[in-house]
């Protein structure tokens, strides 16, 4: 019963904290653009429950301050009011002039009312999220969540909550110990309210520093030993046509765990005259890794001399790729444009980082894109020493990070089209160029997932296969093409989100107000948006192809169609994309 004689009091300034704490991990739980695994959200709901709760703290103290604002700005002179019988002065001097009624029902009634609320409120919005999250799953064509997952969410939610609330009062007990120890040195009272607060501030900037530092540290260190490793199925070749085999002036160990995956994985010429039904050849692979060179330039130049070694600049198509930010190729992208062509591709690629993507933005956002220029120029440069009809069709490709590295490499639309016979960006990051300024200037009446150009004479959007020929016109070459999905994070990732309702959200899916994979409950909210859509990003490709950030059943009609002339069948086409769905990907969300 000791929970009860707190008084009314107790549970009135606990329960701001409390409202608080339930109205941030509600909107923790709101739709966004793709399901979380049931694991993941419920770390977020625990974590943003207590955030909300410490936040509590901060409106009580601020409700304090405006209510004594208030009084003393309608204070009316005192007056002396008679006391009521067998009222002692003490008592009026420790209550106030008017003391306390007793009433023992409502230090009852109080908690027992804010439980049964609390309960209801969990258990109808409980049932709201469950809806919200299946529809979500359902557009995105994924299983609903079943009792597993729930009490999976519930299990993590409860220990999450335990862990920071045991942080909390680790810092709450080291505050009254330093407050204790001002006390009796002497100190005001002032003086030991300023040492508490202090402590408290010192200790959450140093825990969040220590778990920033820490966690990038830990970060570092966990890709610097994958960048190590090898991944599973990736052998060393042994033709000539690819890095890393014993001709290569890029050695096998130096390539990095993506440059392996990549200069050892792949279709085989046997392999693609088996899916196509005709010859083909051995397709080339160069790379270089980041410990294979000083510079950008110094590898951009081993990749060059690459090419020349292995017949790069005598095939039909010489593909310049950028990879994500740990050097992660997408294995799809790469290999259609292999079986499309029939191994007479010849693709350049190099590293610039062992991180992942958001990492390498995060402390040298131009990173991505010099190295891209120094790989382009240095192709180009060698590309215009061949006799003109002789030159194989050039082209660029990039993915997420990737794809905004590649743009950079040129000034604008224009530029891009000079020096290219084909342009195939993947799920281009919201401050990609030109992507940007082409989503801005789309034609009047086109939504901007799927925007249309200038009647798409030089540059198209595609989500679904077909969706590129489907806009019918003429389709000029040079050609540009943008994968681009509604419910991608990674896209729609713009610091305005923050303050400004996004296009992307603008109504319905019905009245075309957002994609039509985009649960129609999913609604703008300032800041929680955008934090959703950095949560979203760690789960972006944990979702079949077509939505998020998997982009795997598109790439091979994306290829078919900005770079005609292939002459594949609707057949061949069909047999060929029965292979690339099976490719392994390698779990590459946090690449």
């Amino acid at each position: 019963m000791g929970l009860f004689k707190r008084g009314t009091g107790y549970y009135r300034a606990h329960l701001v904290n409390l409202v608080c704490a339930l109205a941030l991990a509600s909107l923790a739980l709101t739709p966004s653009l793709v399901p979380r695994p049931t694991v993941f959200q419920g770390f977020l709901a625990g974590l943003w429950f207590m955030v909300g709760f410490q936040l509590g703290f901060a409106v009580r103290a601020l409700g304090r301050v405006l209510s004594r604002k208030f009084r003393q700005g309608t204070a009316e002179p005192e007056t002396v009011e008679a006391l009521p019988e067998g009222t002692t002065q003490a008592g009026t001097e420790r209550y106030g002039k008017t003391p306390p009624a007793k009433n023992s029902r409502a230090k009852v009634l109080l908690p027992a009312v804010v439980g049964l609320g609390l309960i209801a409120y969990v258990i109808g919005y409980g049932a709201l999220v469950v809806a919200w999250q299946n529809r979500v799953r359902e557009l995105v064509e994924m299983p609903a969540v079943d009792g597993a997952g729930h009490r999976g969410f519930l299990l993590i939610m409860f220990a999450t909550m335990a862990v920071f609330y045991g942080i909390a009062r680790g810092i709450s007990a080291l505050r009254g110990m330093v407050a204790r120890w001002v006390a009796r040195r002497g100190a005001s009272a002032g003086a030991v309210r300023w040492a508490s607060r202090g402590t408290g501030v010192a200790s959450v900037v140093l825990l969040l520093g220590g778990l920033v530092g820490g966690g990038l540290a830990a970060v570092e260190n966990i890709y610097a030993d994958r960048d190590a490793q090898t991944l599973a199925g990736s052998v060393q070749p042994q033709g000539s046509t690819r890095s890393g085999s014993a001709e290569s002036v890029t050695a096998w160990d130096g390539l990095g765990r993506q440059g392996r995956a990549f200069a050892g994985g792949g279709p085989s010429a046997s392999h693609i005259g088996t899916v196509t039904g005709a010859a083909a050849k051995e397709p080339i692979r160069v790379y270089a890794g980041l410990s294979q060179g000083d510079d950008v330039q110094a590898r951009a130049k081993l990749v060059v001399e690459e090419l020349e070694r292995t017949g790069g600049f005598d095939r039909e198509v010489l593909l310049v790729a950028t990879p994500t930010g740990s050097g992660w190729l997408e294995p799809q992208a790469i290999a259609s444009l292999e079986y499309l062509y029939g191994g007479n591709t010849a693709t350049a690629s190099m590293q610039y980082s062992f991180e992942p993507s958001w990492v390498s933005f995060l402390f040298d956002p131009e990173l991505a894109a010099t190295s891209s220029r120094a790989l382009f120029e240095n192709v180009y440069a060698r590309w215009l020493e061949l006799p003109a009809d002789h030159r194989p069709r050039l082209a660029v490709y990039g993915l997420s990070l990737g794809a905004q590295g590649m743009q950079g490499s040129f000034e604008n639309l224009d530029d891009l089209l000079a020096h290219t016979d084909a342009a195939l960006f993947t799920g281009p990051p919201a401050n990609s160029q030109p992507w940007r300024s082409l989503q801005a200037e789309r034609d009047a009446g086109s939504p901007i997932w799927q925007p249309v150009y200038q009647g798409g004479k030089e540059v198209r959007w595609q989500s679904k296969p077909g969706d590129f020929v489907k806009l019918g016109g003429e389709w000029q070459q040079p050609r540009v093409g943008y994968l681009q999905h509604a419910t991608d994070p990674i896209t729609w990732l713009d610091p305005a989100v923050i303050y400004q309702r996004p296009e992307w959200l603008a109504g319905p899916a019905e009245s075309g107000g957002r994609g039509a994979d985009v649960s129609d409950s999913m609604r703008w909210i300032p800041g929680v948006t955008f934090l959703h859509l950095v949560t979203d990003m760690l789960v972006s490709e944990a979702v079949p192809p077509s939505h998020g950030h998997n982009f795997g059943d598109v790439a091979l009609d994306g290829w078919a169609q900005v770079l005609p002339g292939h002459g594949r069948s609707e057949a061949q086409l069909a047999s060929i994309q029965s292979v690339i769905a099976q490719i392994d990907t390698h779990d590459p969300i946090w690449e």
